[in-house]
C-alpha cells in the first residue's frame, strides 16, 4: 500500500518540481494530469486527507456542452475543449457515458419567450444540433411530464457521466506518470524568490518553480496569502439535492433542465449514472466555505418542484440527500490569470461547469503557461490507467468472478473493488473518499448492513477509522454537477 497521503511513482529529482498545484478537485486533478503527460514534474498538494474533499464531491454529473454559455467567455471555450477531450479520452480509462441528452422546458409563457435566444446562443457556442420544440413533442419524449410545460428545446449531446471516477482518472494518470500527490497538506505560507517558490505545509517545505492556485471555494485566500492580493472574492454557493430510489430513474429519459437565469442553472431533474433519480441544486448563498447543511424545509420544497415536473414521482422512495458549494464569485466567468514575472497562475472561480470543463481549463492554462516550462518533452507513451466501472447500465464488478464477494448489496459493491479503491497509488484515505470511488454505503440502507463489515475491512488504513455504526456515518451522496 502507498503510504498515506503520498503517492508518486518517482520524485522531483533535484528536489524542485516543476509545478505546484494547490487543491486537488477535478480541475487540480485535471492540470496534475496535463501538465505531468507535458512531461513536466509535478505535485499536487491538498489540505484535506483525500482528493475531491472540497467542491468537487457534490455536483449534478452533467458532461454539459456548454450551450448556456456566454458566448465568447473562458468558460465556454473551456467547456467546449474540455467536453471534446472527455469523450476523446474516457473509453481509454474506461469511463462512462449515459447518452440521455437535455430537454430545456419552459414552464410559463415568459420562459417560452426567451426560448429562440436561448436556441440561438446554443449555436453561437457551436451547439447547433439543438432541437425546438412544441408542447406536444416534447410530452412525446417525455410522457412523465408534468401539466404546465409550454414548449421546450432538446440538446442532444448532453450527456450523465460519474463526476468522481473522471477526477480519479486524471489523477491517477497523472500520478502513475511521475506526479506526486500530497494530502493533509494546507500551504500555510509561501515565499517566491526571483525563480523558485518555497511552499510551506505541515507536511514539509514544497518548492516548485510554478504555482498554480486552484484552491476552489479557498481560491480568493491562496492569492492573498501567497501573492498579497486577489482580483476576485469567493461567495459560496450551496445547492442541496434529493437523490430517488432507483425505480424513479424510469421516469426521465433526459436531463430535464429548467429555463436558466443569471444567477443559476435552476432546478434539474435527471438520471445518475449509478441508476438513481436527482433532483437539485438550489442556489443558496452563503459565508461558511466548509459547511453546506441540509435544511429540512428547503428539500420539501425541492420534493414539491420535482413532483411538479414528474408527478409519478410522488409514488416514489428518496434515497439520499446531500448538498455542496460552489466557489461562485462577483464575476460571470472563470477568473484565470497568469503573473509571468511571478511564475503564478490563478484558476479560480468556477463553480458550475468545472466536472465538464475541467479538461478544457487545464489545456488552456497550459497553453497559457507554455512560455514559463520550455524544455520538456510530452511522455511519448504514457500509462493509461483503466477505472472501476461504477455505472449501473454497464457490466461491473459483482457480475465477474473472483470478486471476493458483495459487501455492500444495496449499491453491489464487492470486496475486490474495496480493496482496490484502498490500495491503489491514489487510494482513499476517508471514508467519503472510499465511497466516492466504490460507492459503498450509498444506496438504500446508507450502510445500515455493511458498515460492521466494512469496518472491518478498513481497519488502520483510512485517517479516520470508521465505526460499525452507520449512523456515525458522514452522510452520503449520489452524485453530479450543480
Amino acid at each position: 500500500m502507498a503510504p498515506a497521503g503520498d503517492a508518486s511513482r518517482h520524485g522531483s529529482g533535484d528536489g524542485i518540481f516543476d509545478v505546484a498545484i494547490i487543491g486537488a478537485g477535478v480541475i487540480g486533478c485535471a492540470l496534475a494530469r496535463r501538465f505531468t503527460l507535458a512531461g513536466a514534474r509535478v505535485v499536487l498538494i491538498e489540505k484535506a486527507a483525500d482528493v475531491l474533499d472540497g467542491a468537487s464531491k457534490g455536483n449534478s454529473a452533467i458532461l454539459h456542452t456548454g450551450f448556456d454559455a456566454p458566448p465568447g467567455s473562458v468558460e465556454a471555450a473551456c467547456i467546449a475543449e474540455g467536453y471534446r477531450e472527455y469523450l476523446e479520452i474516457r473509453a481509454r480509462l474506461n469511463l462512462p457515458l449515459l447518452k440521455t441528452g437535455a430537454l430545456v422546458v419552459a414552464w410559463t409563457d415568459e420562459e417560452a419567450a426567451t426560448l429562440p435566444d436561448l436556441i440561438a446562443q446554443a449555436r453561437a457556442n457551436g451547439v447547433d444540433d439543438v432541437e425546438p420544440l412544441t408542447e406536444a413533442e416534447a410530452r412525446r419524449l417525455e410522457p412523465a411530464l408534468g401539466p404546465g410545460v409550454r414548449a421546450a428545446f432538446r440538446v442532444p449531446r448532453e450527456y450523465v457521466i460519474d463526476p468522481w471516477s473522471a477526477p480519479h482518472a486524471y489523477l491517477r494518470q497523472a500520478v502513475e506518470n511521475g506526479a506526486r500527490l500530497m494530502t493533509s497538506a494546507p500551504v500555510t505560507a509561501g515565499v517566491f524568490d526571483g525563480g523558485t517558490w518555497c511552499l510551506e505545509t505541515p507536511r514539509g517545505t514544497v518548492r516548485a518553480g510554478l504555482v498554480i492556485n486552484a484552491a476552489g471555494l479557498w481560491g480568493d485566500r491562496v492569492d492573498d496569502l501567497l501573492t498579497g492580493t486577489t482580483d476576485f472574492t469567493i461567495r459560496p454557493r450551496k445547492g442541496q439535492f434529493v437523490v430517488y430510489d432507483k425505480p424513479a430513474a424510469a421516469l426521465a429519459g433526459h436531463i430535464l433542465l429548467p429555463v436558466p437565469n443569471k444567477v443559476t442553472k435552476g432546478i434539474v431533474v435527471c438520471r445518475t449514472a449509478f441508476g438513481n433519480l436527482l433532483v437539485g441544486p438550489t442556489a443558496e448563498e452563503q459565508e461558511d466555505r466548509e459547511r453546506a447543511g441540509l435544511v429540512p424545509e428547503t428539500l420539501e420544497a425541492l420534493i414539491r418542484r420535482g413532483t411538479e415536473i414528474l408527478p409519478a414521482l410522488k409514488d416514489h422512495e428518496v434515497t439520499a440527500i446531500y448538498a455542496g458549494l460552489r466557489p461562485a464569485t462577483e464575476f460571470k466567468d472563470y477568473r484565470i490569470r497568469v503573473e509571468a514575472a511571478r511564475r503564478y497562475v490563478t484558476v479560480g472561480g468556477i463553480r458550475s461547469t468545472g466536472l465538464s470543463s475541467a479538461l478544457g481549463t487545464a489545456a488552456h492554462v497550459h497553453r497559457l503557461t507554455a512560455g514559463l516550462l520550455a524544455g520538456h518533452q510530452a511522455i511519448a507513451d504514457p500509462v493509461w490507467p483503466r477505472m472501476p466501472m461504477l455505472a449501473e447500465h454497464e457490466t461491473r464488478d459483482w457480475q465477474c468472478a473472483g470478486n471476493g464477494g458483495i459487501v455492500c448489496h444495496c449499491e453491489r459493491v464487492t470486496r475486490r473493488e474495496i480493496e482496490a479503491a484502498l490500495d491503489g497509488p491514489t487510494g482513499a484515505r476517508s471514508l467519503a473518499g472510499l465511497k466516492r470511488r466504490t460507492r459503498v454505503t450509498m444506496g438504500r440502507c446508507q450502510g445500515f448492513y455493511c458498515s460492521e463489515a466494512l469496518a472491518a475491512i478498513t481497519a488502520g488504513r483510512l485517517a479516520v477509522p470508521m465505526t460499525a455504526d452507520p449512523t456515525t456515518a458522514p452522510p452520503a451522496a449520489a452524485g453530479g454537477e450543480a
